[in-house]
């Protein structure tokens, strides 16, 4: 397919973007709209918003070379997924959430938790975590964005990069949350209908069955390179080797960071308090059900699959078909799919990428706007979202700098970290907001402090995935971790800041001699 073709499709597609960012400017009358939507959503609306925000390109780019490279085990994250990330979300923590979010009137996640316990520290340290550590996890989005467009394109990356954030940009700035969730669902919709034509075409061209493709990439376990044998790869259909590096990245890092860290993301919280009632929660657990089931299961199947094909067209295994495992995915669409779904799959990156950037940004910018600096842009107009936009152009642009200085092979990895940041600093104070009423002001504030330097803590001397790029243990001890002893330098940080974050909540709230409880 052409150039031209492809960039037609872009453009028909940006004008339907474009057409549904205009409806929810139109329809943004006030700050309460900019910030939650007027809190009257449809429920459909809000279920695919929160599935399309969910999964990104990192989910499809990222992790889909991940599933390439160690294989199905990856799919006990689909699992998590559909079960803490939906079901129990919707269940346990968005009817609570929607109503204390009505209770106190909140709009942002950091309003939620600072109103509920009374305490604008607490409000302004979770929304400067959240608008100095996003823009981390909105910088791998973009990458995956940009990398699919270079690869389909072939334009530089530079200009892919530039193209793609001012597109997401121009509907995020002026349209607020409305116009972010409109275009999510158009998003999702697109996502749906590609991951499910990709998994029916994938079988076709490999010209096998369900089993019989399983059954030959069990088959390819002896062909493990040699490097990922050492880490504790035992083959594309087998877990790692229990204790192994490679186990531990995958466990504690990919699933465990993800799968948990989800809970605790602002920019899917607030999607709970969009909609005026609880039955409107219940009727979108089917729908997010089914879009994570069918996006994330399918590319993380045929990521792990995509090694028969490169093995059959190319003679090589698809982490040798590039150093760079962010480019896997983008390879085998190009060379394993009609070139027409190649475009049509483009979109569905796009949308991935837009749907998730959107919500990032609005996010970053209420945090900003609404939370640190709620008088900006407001001295004669209450209602106004000025401070907003401009903390949403501020984010767009730290975002797009961070961009430009990551490293290959950083998509899932960044995702994973930055979810595992949110649970172990977010999710022990927001839990007890819904379920623990002895949860005192000082014993949230202490476990936001504690999540968030043992995180950094961490990350910085004690976890060598992060530590040894750093470099500041190196600069200060001479060496890449402080306890340069397996399995200790493998294990993620969420395993042990989280229940730290937890015991200090617990701790200090049982001990607090003012007992101001929310």
């Amino acid at each position: 397919m052409s150039t031209l073709t492809l960039g037609l499709i872009v453009i028909v597609y940006m004008f339907f973007v474009a057409w549904l960012g205009y409806l929810g400017y139109k329809h943004t009358k006030d700050s309460g709209d900019f910030l939650l939507g007027g809190r009257k959503t449809n429920p459909a609306v809000m279920a695919l918003s929160y599935g399309a925000t969910f999964i990104s390109a990192s989910a499809i780019v990222g992790f889909g070379g991940i599933a390439a490279t160690f294989g199905m085990g990856i799919q006990w994250l689909c699992m998590l997924n559909m079960l803490v990330g939906v079901i129990v979300a919707f269940i346990f923590f968005g009817k609570r959430t929607r109503k204390l979010g009505a209770r106190h009137n909140a709009r942002t996640f950091s309003q939620l938790l600072g109103l509920h316990y009374g305490s604008r520290r607490v409000q302004v340290f979770i929304a400067t975590i959240i608008f100095i550590g996003m823009p981390l996890y909105a910088a791998v989005v973009m990458k995956g964005g940009a990398v699919f467009v270079e690869q389909m394109f072939h334009i530089d990356y530079d200009l892919a990069l530039l193209i793609f954030t001012l597109i997401v940009a121009a509907y995020v700035i002026p349209g607020g949350l409305k116009g972010v969730m409109y275009t999510d669902a158009l998003q999702a919709v697109i996502m749906f209908l590609s991951m499910l034509f990709l998994l029916f075409w994938f079988y076709r061209t490999l010209d096998m069955g369900f089993v019989e493709a399983n059954r030959e990439l069990t088959n390819l376990a002896p062909m493990v390179p040699d490097h990922l044998k050492a880490v504790g790869h035992q083959g594309w259909t087998a877990m790692p080797a229990g204790g192994s590096p490679q186990w531990y990245t995958l466990v504690t890092s990919l699933i465990l960071g993800v799968g948990i860290g989800c809970l605790a993301q602002p920019q899917l919280v607030v999607r709970f308090m969009t909609v005026d009632s609880t039955k409107q929660l219940n009727r979108g657990i089917l729908i997010g059900c089914l879009f994570i089931f069918v996006t994330v299961g399918t590319v993380y199947h045929v990521g792990a699959l995509s090694n028969l094909f490169f093995l059959k067209t190319n003679g090589l295994l698809a982490v040798e078909m590039t150093k760079d495992l962010d480019k896997i995915i983008p390879l085998f669409i190009s060379q394993a799919l009609p070139q027409w779904f190649g475009a049509l799959f483009m979109l569905c990156i796009l949308s991935a990428s837009m749907s998730t950037l959107s919500a990032q940004f609005h996010t970053m910018g209420a945090a900003f706007g609404a939370d640190i600096f709620p008088k900006l842009g407001r001295k004669n107009n209450p209602a106004s979202s000025t401070g907003v936009r401009f903390g949403v152009m501020c984010s767009i642009l730290i975002s797009y700098i961070i961009c430009y200085i990551l490293s290959a092979n950083i998509i899932a990895r960044g995702t994973a970290l930055f979810m595992g940041v949110c649970a172990t600093t977010f999710l022990p104070a927001y839990f007890c907001s819904l379920y623990w009423k002895k949860a005192t002001r000082k014993g949230a504030l202490a476990s936001l402090w504690t999540g968030a330097l043992a995180s950094l803590f961490a990350m910085t001397f004690l976890h060598r995935a992060e530590a040894a790029p750093i470099g500041l243990c190196k600069l200060l001890f001479g060496r890449d971790v402080l306890i340069d002893v397996y399995p200790w330098f493998a294990i993620d940080p969420i395993l042990f800041s989280l229940p730290l974050s937890v015991i200090v909540i617990i701790v200090v709230s049982l001990t607090d001699s003012t007992n101001k409880t929310a």
